[in-house]
């Protein structure tokens, strides 16, 4: 499903594929030291269980993200950071943007899920992290989402969402992380 905001066309679900946009498979890589000596692309679900997938997606370490083969669908991209800003201003700022872009309620928030109203159609969900010690980390009250933006530190630029609050937070983070992906049309 697409939704448009602003003039930006995103996917409303998380990216939940398994090849390349050449048909190239992307390995999923369950054990943690594997994942921790990748600078391949590299995919997994939450706490390697399939049935995370069905709701939160595909977890991609940022090297999936900038494989020449494409991560996104033909006709999509993966948001660089200049896009994610475009969004995030459309939608009021940084510090309220994020409330209009999560999805709203308890069904896979954690409690208190403030500011969510979901205004934007958006849908963001709390599918967590693989963090740069490459453990699972908050389900149900994280979702983070990679940008196309990396620097050569080995860091890349990631919006996320809290269920505490109805901020869009922005930052630099580690490349090996497992995060979400939304695409953008192109």
């Amino acid at each position: 499903m697409l939704i448009t905001i602003g003039n930006q066309t995103w996917s409303s679900k998380n990216l939940d594929i398994a090849t390349y946009r050449n048909g190239d498979p992307i390995p999923e890589v369950q054990d943690k030291t594997a994942w921790a000596n990748l600078n391949t692309g590299a995919w997994c679900y939450y706490a390697n269980n399939t049935s995370n997938g069905i709701i939160y997606g595909k977890l991609y370490n940022w090297y999936a993200v900038n494989d020449p083969r494409g991560l996104a669908p033909i006709g999509f991209h993966i948001p660089s950071d200049a896009e994610w800003t475009t969004l995030t201003t459309y939608l009021g700022g940084e510090p309220i943007a994020g409330g209009k872009m999560k999805e709203a309620g308890t069904s896979h928030w954690l409690s208190p899920n403030t500011g969510a109203t979901n205004s934007s159609g958006f849908a963001g969900l709390p599918g967590g992290l693989r963090d740069g010690n490459v453990n699972f980390h908050e389900i149900g009250a994280f979702g983070g989402w990679w940008s196309s933006l990396g620097n050569s530190q080995g860091d890349a630029w990631a919006r996320g969402l809290s269920s505490v609050d109805g901020i869009v937070l922005a930052g630099e983070t580690d490349k090996i992380k497992g995060f979400s992906v939304r695409c953008v049309k192109d």
